[in-house]
């Protein structure tokens, strides 16, 4: 389930990553960005079913961490990807939390490193929390919790009874009885009918346009929920086709009226139709003769309500697609230069032949791109691997170093590149390599 807020704010937070990803972005349109995520942040209000699944997934699957508390392993794609988080995410100042489904009421910024991650046992134990998390749905609650969330998030949702039958629309209203539970709820504009993801012949959205009302539980007099009631059980309490009828419910609502039609489906009874009815809850007229044929629901309880239309295609549900698109910057003239010397190192490293050429790639690159320093690096552990070009290797490691020196984040870089290539040259490392190597 799902709010039209979530969506304007997952929209104002693609539009800052987008303006982040550009290699020239205006520093002020940045910052007006920076600051319409964090108003968004601040006025969503009750986090929607999906807000909260999403930052289930964002610290788990993006952003997870595994094992310990004092020595986690890092299984987390979105710090996986990242050269640079995925040293500083393992370092003290990063809080590290035992996982649990607390972890949705945790909100996440995209655009910044996290200040804490949670860690999980095993994936026996993210398991367990998501199924947790599943059983607090309103697709497995539904009840008045459930019409409840899809009130909040007023955007299209489905209520299914307990006969099967589905009422799909914006929901904005339920009543309910001293306990708490829900006995009649509307939803306003347009909302469809429907039975296993099928829509009710003659019950779309023309005939139900300005929404649909509907009472919920069991009736009085009858000792059975209601859609199991047979055709002998229906007439034997009045309820007949052409003829007037009154039910009242166990909430105290009344409908009377003239049965008009009486609908079934897998022997389960759906709706009774009503010409010139009234339906009443206590004082409340919630449905007038004036206003035409009333559908009565027929159903004990709400057991499931989810977000969208129970059958899309005649709904005609139109999906909530950002308009702003992402952009690739062109890669210039120099770009390519550089990406073609990264080329003819990978080519050199995969095929085993052309170390000589090293020295001149890299002297290439000091020339004509010396704000690069990853493929030093990479030259650097080629050299180390391969015991050649003594000279230009230490040269090489002069500069890395030098680099180190100035800037703090390339410095946490290259100090754990140099730790890889020693990790390297450990006997357990060589051996899991050459087996590989050999299997393949």
């Amino acid at each position: 389930m799902q709010s039209r807020r979530d969506f304007e704010l997952y929209q104002a937070i693609r539009h800052l990553s987008i303006l982040k990803e550009l290699p020239n972005s205006d520093p002020k349109e940045v910052e007006e960005a920076t600051c319409e995520v964090e108003r968004r942040q601040k006025n969503l209000g009750e986090p929607s079913e999906m807000a909260l699944l999403s930052r289930l997934h964002w610290w788990t699957v993006e952003y997870g961490l595994i094992g310990t508390l004092d020595k986690p392993k890092i299984y987390g794609a979105g710090l996986l990807s990242s050269i640079g988080e995925s040293v500083s995410c393992l370092e003290a100042n990063v809080k590290k939390i035992p996982y649990s489904i607390d972890a949705q009421n945790t909100p996440f910024d995209i655009t910044t490193r996290q200040p804490q991650l949670f860690v999980c046992r095993d994936f026996n134990h993210l398991r367990d929390v998501l199924e947790e998390f599943a059983s607090t749905m309103a697709y497995l609650v539904g009840g008045l919790e459930g019409i409840n969330k899809a009130i909040e998030c007023n955007n299209i949702a489905t209520c299914e009874y307990s006969s099967g039958l589905q009422v799909s629309g914006i929901f904005c209203e339920a009543l309910t009885d001293e306990n708490k539970q829900p006995i009649y709820f509307r939803s306003k504009g347009p909302t469809a009918l429907a039975f296993r993801n099928k829509e009710l012949t003659g019950h779309g959205k023309d005939r139900h346009a300005e929404g649909f009302g509907a009472p919920i539980g069991r009736w009085r007099t009858v000792n059975a929920a209601p859609e199991n009631l047979s055709n002998d059980q229906l007439h034997s309490i009045g309820i007949t086709e052409g003829r007037k009828a009154t039910i009242e419910f166990e909430s105290g609502g009344i409908v009377s009226g003239r049965v008009e039609k009486i609908v079934r489906q897998d022997e389960k009874l759906l709706l009774v139709t009503f010409s010139n009815c009234s339906v009443k809850q206590g004082d409340r007229v919630l449905f007038d003769p004036a206003w035409g044929e009333f559908d009565m629901a027929v159903g004990e309880k709400i057991s499931s309500v989810f977000n969208g239309a129970a059958d899309k295609d005649a709904f005609l549900e139109v999906a909530l697609v950002p308009k702003e698109r992402t952009i690739k910057a062109p890669s210039d003239v120099k770009r390519k230069k550089l990406e073609s010397l990264y080329q003819q190192v990978r080519d050199i490293r995969e095929r085993k032949v052309g170390y000589e050429r090293l020295g001149e790639i890299w002297e290439t690159q000091q020339a004509q791109h010396p704000e690069d320093w990853l493929l030093s690096m990479e030259i650097f552990e080629i050299l180390d691997e391969v015991g050649q070009q003594p000279a230009l290797k230490e040269r090489i490691a002069k500069f890395l170093k030098q680099v180190a020196s100035t800037n703090k984040d390339k410095q946490t870089l290259i100090d754990w590149g140099f730790r890889l290539v020693e990790y390297h040259k450990m006997p357990e490392y060589r051996a899991i390599h050459e087996r590989a190597a050999t299997a393949h």
